[in-house]
């Protein structure tokens, strides 16, 4: 079983778009593996992607020639029928049950889970979902006062572990498959978050080449890990409030695995300079963070994945294709799926270019390689 959090400080840096990709792509290149993606975003982003549903129509126009387009519809009726079930088939279902029976695992959770297969033809049959809810936001109060509760004496430790021990019983269902686990995470350090990362094996860290991303991997190796950030106060109270804890109780937390440089402008075929620029201020950032007597990657190799690769040799780089990445999210295509051509959104023709298309997929298919 590996398990694999998507998460970044920063929103809009394309963390469910490639929880989708790292998903169908996967579970298409090995279909003897079952592939589940469990949702811990109160928006639901990815489940939506996964959920859409689309159909070919032909209009036949006054002088009878042949229109072909395409109506999709942004299945949200297939998440509400979902949040409709008893018990909620979601994620918020799930953690429901749990408050309900704080530490005692549940023994069923088939009824959490769901196949996009059965909303969107064009995902492969080995691909699960613990769908994503809205309702996640407003459990997670209660959730936290929970991990408050001074007996047992774990408590914290326990509610921390809910998503990790959803794991387990997931891969206790798919018996004799591999499983691999993707964790879709929302931007907040918020306890739903902390859930996630807890269940995680590794991490991977999705960013844009901007400044602000460059602070937010700092604050994701300083929330997570209690390290390295130059703003000490940031690196005092996350020691306290989480990294220090887990450490003390032995809860386990993701290794930084994979830095993904994600919607790089591209100017002849390479990035552009300004790109290049703050991409290489990221790298550097990562690789020369200091800590007293030394740089983190030097003090705290335990905390990376390939302990002993710099981090900046875990860079990849995907081009921005933003048609493609339209397409593929607002229809629930696959990248495998996908073709150069006219596509039509919304009754509107967009043509996909072949050989930007090869670069885009060629960068998306060398990340989920690295999986």
């Amino acid at each position: 079983m590996t398990a694999y959090a998507f998460w970044n400080n920063k929103g809009g840096v394309g963390k469910s778009f490639l929880s989708f990709v790292a998903a169908t792509e996967y579970a298409r290149t090995y279909p003897d593996t079952d592939v589940y993606v469990i949702d811990l975003c109160p928006q639901a982003n990815v489940s939506e992607m996964l959920l859409l549903n689309s159909e070919i129509l032909v209009n036949i126009d006054e002088e009878e020639s042949f229109i072909e387009y395409e109506v999709f519809r942004k299945d949200y009726d297939a998440i509400y029928k979902l949040i409709g079930k008893t018990p909620r088939a979601t994620v918020a279902g799930y953690l429901e049950a749990r408050l309900n029976s704080p530490f005692k695992p549940i023994e069923n959770v088939s009824p959490y889970v769901c196949r996009p297969q059965d909303f969107n033809r064009k995902l492969p049959t080995n691909l699960l979902l613990v769908c994503g809810d809205y309702l996640l936001e407003i459990l997670s109060e209660a959730i936290r006062q929970t991990s408050q509760l001074p007996v047992p004496v774990d408590a914290w430790k326990q509610v921390v572990s809910w998503i990790k021990d959803l794991t387990i019983a997931l891969r206790q269902k798919s018996g004799n498959r591999n499983t691999l686990f993707i964790l879709d995470c929302n931007p907040s350090f918020a306890i739903y978050t902390q859930l996630a990362l807890a269940a995680a094996e590794n991490l991977i860290v999705p960013f844009t080449p901007d400044d602000s991303s460059r602070r937010a991997v700092e604050n994701v190796i300083a929330l997570l890990y209690g390290r390295g950030t130059s703003d000490r106060k940031i690196e005092t109270y996350a020691r306290i409030n989480f990294a220090n804890r887990a450490q003390a109780e032995g809860l386990d937390i993701p290794k930084l695995h994979t830095f993904v440089s994600n919607r790089v402008t591209l100017y002849r075929g390479k990035a552009s300079k300004a790109f290049e620029a703050v991409n290489e201020s990221i790298k550097k950032t990562l690789n020369t963070l200091e800590e007293t007597m030394g740089t983190l990657h030097k003090k705290h190799r335990q905390i990376y994945a390939m302990p002993k690769e710099l981090p900046s040799e875990r860079f990849i780089e995907i081009p921005d294709y933003h048609s493609a990445c339209v397409i593929m999210t607002v229809k629930g295509i696959p990248l495998g799926s996908l073709q150069a051509g006219p596509n039509w959104i919304h009754g509107k023709q967009v043509q996909l270019n072949s050989e930007p298309l090869e670069k885009y997929r060629k960068a998306l298919t060398e990340f989920v390689n690295c999986l």
